[in-house]
């Protein structure tokens, strides 16, 4: 085997490559790229069981092959280069990597042992590459990051026929966020469910973000679900997680009359301020009156701190005492000038219920977008 290749496109290509493979395996083979050398180019492949990746790259192929090497290590090589073209070449299991006058010799993996790449044969439909990027950094920040309860480390998407929700929730917040949906050739297709682990949709928001349109297929294989992400000639897919996800949309109210309209930016900040007095885990106390919204950290003896800020409110004065990351991460997901905090009732009238946070075109104007936000400590255990 042995190709010449742009020494930036084969190094994104391997990057892109290796990004999703796990840290430590217990398989040293699945930590390996499979590179096939076929008369129109390149074909780098990753697979561990649960996510793969695949990309086709331009290259001039002197002969062709198959070969499998340790992904990080050549991922460190390939963005370490020298700005000329690289070259690789394979001489029964050692393989060269010369590149101006950087030169290596790696030991190629038993390609025979190497799993076979998943096969995706139909699509289900497309959705715009940026639209879907923003919502998965909006939503994926809401889901679990504990492995004791799988179900809810995934972003559950619902599809619809002309729309595609993603929803995520770790218990103490709610995330939703509705995009277009194109089904394409399957437009009296059914309502499709699918829960994707939130590392995974993270990744495959930030690659194809500027793709233009992603391909989304939904397909079984031996008794596996898989779903893939196709865009520029590079495919993700992903074992999708089995499990019931809990039914958090029916948390949502379906309007509140009393909310409070603040400058996103100037909020985030006062958040950060004020919060450095505090101890880990604790919460910031909100006060909203008519006079404007006062944030308070009683940290210890020896620190305490608060900061008042401008605020429209809608309805009565209202108390609440919000974990600061936990508001901090919906305010940033919120991408609009000013932000709305609804508070909803609880059957207790002395104790507020979660407060609900959306977009703000406007201090009078709510946002264009469908993008919501629950939040109260043990959300759903209450």
């Amino acid at each position: 085997m042995r190709f010449q290749a742009n020494r930036d496109v084969f190094s994104e290509a391997v990057s892109f490559a290796v990004k999703l493979l796990p840290q430590r395996t217990t398989l040293p083979i699945l930590s390996g790229v499979l590179i096939e050398a076929t008369e129109t180019g390149l074909i780098l492949s990753s697979f561990d069981y649960e996510v793969s990746a695949q990309t086709e790259i331009a290259a001039d192929v002197e002969e062709t092959g198959k070969v499998l090497v340790s992904g990080r290590l050549l991922a460190e090589i390939a963005s370490r280069m020298p700005n000329a073209p690289v070259r690789f070449s394979t001489n029964d299991s050692r393989i060269t990597v010369s590149c101006g006058t950087a030169n290596f010799t790696l030991l190629s993996m038993p390609v025979e042992e190497y799993p076979s790449i998943p096969k995706i044969s139909a699509q289900s439909g497309l959705v715009p590459a940026e639209e879907f990027a923003a919502a998965v950094s909006q939503v994926a920040v809401a889901a679990s990051r504990d492995d004791v309860t799988p179900v809810i480390t995934g972003v559950q998407l619902q599809i619809t026929e002309n729309s595609i929700s993603l929803v995520a929730t770790d218990r103490y917040r709610v995330a939703v966020r509705e995009i277009d949906w194109d089904p394409g050739a399957n437009q009296a297709q059914e309502p499709i469910t699918a829960l994707v682990p939130a590392r995974t949709l993270q990744e495959v928001g930030k690659t194809f973000g500027h793709s233009g349109t992603i391909s989304v297929a939904i397909t079984n294989t031996d008794d596996r679900e898989l779903i893939a992400f196709t865009a520029d000639k590079k495919t993700v897919t992903s074992l999708l997680i089995k499990g019931n996800y809990p039914p958090v949309r029916r948390l949502f109210p379906d309007n509140v009359d009393n909310y409070a309209v603040m400058n996103t930016a100037e909020l985030i900040e006062a958040t950060r301020r004020v919060q450095l007095v505090l101890e880990r885990e604790a919460a910031l106390r909100f006060s909203f009156t008519a006079d404007g919204l006062t944030l308070e950290a009683i940290g210890s003896e020896q620190a305490q701190a608060s900061e008042t800020i401008d605020a429209i409110l809608a309805g009565g004065d209202t108390v609440v005492s919000l974990k600061p990351q936990f508001l901090l991460d919906g305010l940033g997901a919120v991408h609009s000038e000013f932000v709305r905090i609804s508070f909803t009732k609880t059957e207790n009238p002395n104790k507020p219920g979660p407060v609900l946070i959306t977009s703000q075109t406007s201090r009078e104007q709510p946002g264009a977008d469908s993008y919501r936000y629950l939040l109260q400590p043990n959300l759903l255990l209450r």
